[in-house]
């Protein structure tokens, strides 16, 4: 759905007064979601500093939901999935939470860490409040558990855990445990039991799947699934997250692969129809896809219905500048069709998306409409530390950034559109570098002004962050109303870290002119290895990226990976290749192009067999 603002009367209006993000009109959201991510700890000896959000548990809970993530000490709670709002537990491990698995059973939540020897389970039943109780103060070990090699290992030995747990409880009211993170053995899962303050395994875990590279191309390892990692070092690809869903009676066992290191991180599932299996391979996998863009990756999450009955699912981003594990939290909507396949829509998935206040029969409308209107253009800053220039906050990669030579209040940064353009929202990526925080603290804040012109000189105010003091790594602002300008102009107020760091300064849209015209010549060849597949089409005037899209039938191109035209040659005709297929499964093929005004007719879908 492709969305224009060109309304004459409003534009006058709005270069006359100042427009102010207004708290209570929004109605988007925009991935990395906007949360206050919290410092790492488990680099300080190292004194590697950086944000970061992994891992997602998000349940829904009498009209709530609830965000647990790993090693925040503490987790998220929001009634609209736009505005989410920390909350500080009444106790917490101490050495916090890892990869927690989390269950609403309407009446409390349960919340498990991972872990690799006997620890607690947490519970609450006023989730809102912080107060959380021992369900279990000390779990039983894990049967059948021994620290053993893996080919020293006899049979019904398991590896320590749980690790990456997830906890289910079925309709008739029976409780599993799933788990397992690892490039040697599968997700394992158990028939389990909370009795008078003891969890009870009621059945020997059991595998319940894994993984299978050499057919699913999305399960390997490496940037863009190469296979590679560093020389000399093995490229083993690692399944993990396990999150269990029932639909219509089917049960999907879903997981992340096949690394959070990189681009290509995934979540796929399995099917059955039974809670312990046998499950079978889904092969439309991966479910939730996405290789490109700014917001890159999206595996080992969750999937939870809202109150209007749609589906989401949210997964882990990867940034991975100051430390391979260094991420963020995304969320994307999904749907399960009626035959049963399981689909998340990831097009677009870093520009703004509504949050539905209704039952959406089509996740794909939810986009916006609104364009990144700040990709590659000029950019300006009050100072320069180094080699961090200011071009850096416009090349929609969270890897590069602009560094001010320091923190005082004033410093700015100024990306010029080109021209005059509809703006419609701004999304402030902020980056870590060496920051020196390894904890929270009462001063680790986001605050700044974000202000435009119309010629460059004459300045009003466009957002505003004081009035809510707390921190903002990727700090999300939807106008009130659209505003007709040229230059957005960020001004400096407060950081937390030692260095005024910003990754991407990224405007939302759209432009006078026309969408780019449909795609032509796609051809789709698949390689000698099935798992590969080279994409081709002739190169569209006035594009700025493509996004290629496939899937099982041509009415149902659930997969995309989204590309910048400048990183695709100078050629007439352009080519990626996509290496996320599963061998003996065929697939239709289309490529669709997009612009600052908005997004072309999709081409002719062609068949990839």
């Amino acid at each position: 759905m492709r969305l224009l603002v060109r309304s004459i009367p409003l534009v006058a209006a709005v270069v006359a007064c100042p427009v102010v993000a207004a708290e209570t009109a929004k109605r988007t959201y925009a991935n990395p979601i906007d949360i206050d991510y919290r410092y790492n700890f488990e680099q300080r000896n190292e004194d590697v500093s950086y944000r970061t959000g992994a891992d997602p548990a998000i349940v829904r809970h009498k009209d709530a939901y609830y965000l647990f993530q790993t090693l925040a000490d503490g987790y998220w709670r929001s009634t609209d999935l736009i505005d989410w709002t920390f909350i500080t537990p009444s106790r917490w491990p101490f050495d916090s939470v890892v990869a927690p698995a989390a269950w609403s059973d309407g009446e409390r939540i349960v919340l498990q860490p991972s872990m690799m020897e006997p620890e607690s389970i947490l519970a609450t039943t006023a989730p809102e409040t912080g107060k959380l109780d021992f369900l279990v103060r000390r779990m039983p070990p894990l049967p059948g558990a021994v620290q053993k090699e893996p080919e020293e290992m006899k049979a019904g030995e398991i590896p320590p855990g749980p690790w990456d747990p997830a906890l289910f409880k079925d309709d008739d009211g029976q409780w599993y445990l799933y788990w397992g993170s690892s490039n040697t053995f599968p997700l394992y899962g158990s028939r389990i039991a909370f009795e008078d303050g003891k969890l009870v395994y009621q059945s020997k875990p059991k595998p319940m799947l894994n993984m299978d590279p050499a057919r699913h191309g999305w399960e390997r390892f490496g940037e863009d699934h190469c296979a590679c990692w560093a020389p000399n070092r093995p490229s083993l690809s690692y399944m993990e997250g396990a999150w269990m869903t029932k639909v219509a009676g089917r049960y999907y066992l879903q997981y992340g692969a096949p690394g959070s290191e990189f681009n290509a991180y995934a979540n796929g599932t399995y099917l059955s129809d039974h809670p312990l299996g046998p499950f079978n391979y889904a092969p439309y996998n991966p479910v939730a896809y996405r290789p490109g863009g700014f917001a890159e990756g999206v595996g080992h999450g969750s999937t939870f219905e809202d109150r209007h009955g749609n589906w989401w699912n949210s997964g882990t981003s990867w940034i991975g500048y100051n430390w391979g594990m260094e991420r963020r939290i995304a969320l994307y909507p999904a749907k399960f069709h009626a035959d049963g396949q399981m689909a998340v829509s990831t097009r677009f998935g870093d520009f703004p998306h509504y949050a539905p206040t209704s039952k959406v029969a089509d996740p794909e409308r939810l986009f916006t409409g609104w364009m990144l209107l700040s990709y590659r253009k000029a950019a300006t800053a009050s100072s320069t530390l180094g080699e961090f220039t200011a071009d850096r906050t416009t090349d929609d990669n969270p890897r590069t950034f602009w560094v001010a030579t320091d923190t005082s209040p004033g410093q700015s940064l100024t990306v010029d559109l080109g021209a005059q353009k509809s703006v419609r929202a701004v999304q402030v990526n902020f980056a870590d570098y060496k920051s020196g925080r390894f904890a929270d603290a009462a001063d680790i804040y986001t605050e700044f002004v974000l202000e435009h012109s119309a010629d460059g000189r004459s300045w009003l105010k466009l957002a505003d962050t004081s009035a809510e003091r707390r921190d903002r790594p990727n700090a999300y602002l939807e106008l009130e109303r659209p505003v007709r300008t040229r230059f957005v102009r960020f001004v400096h107020r407060h950081i937390g870290g030692a260095h005024l760091a910003i990754s991407d300064l990224r405007v939302f849209g759209t432009a006078d002119g026309k969408a780019p015209a449909a795609p032509a010549g796609v051809g789709a060849l698949r390689s000698a290895d099935s798992r590969d597949a080279t994409i081709s089409w002739k190169r569209v005037k006035g594009a700025v990226g493509y996004n290629i899209r496939w899937g099982l039938r041509p009415d149902r191109l659930t997969l995309t990976y989204q590309l910048f035209a400048d990183d695709l040659g100078e050629g007439a005709r352009l080519q990626k290749d996509i290496r996320a297929l599963n061998v003996g499964v065929g697939y239709h093929v289309a490529v669709e192009a997009f612009n600052e005004t908005g997004v072309s007719r999709l081409s002719p879908i062609v068949p990839l067999p």
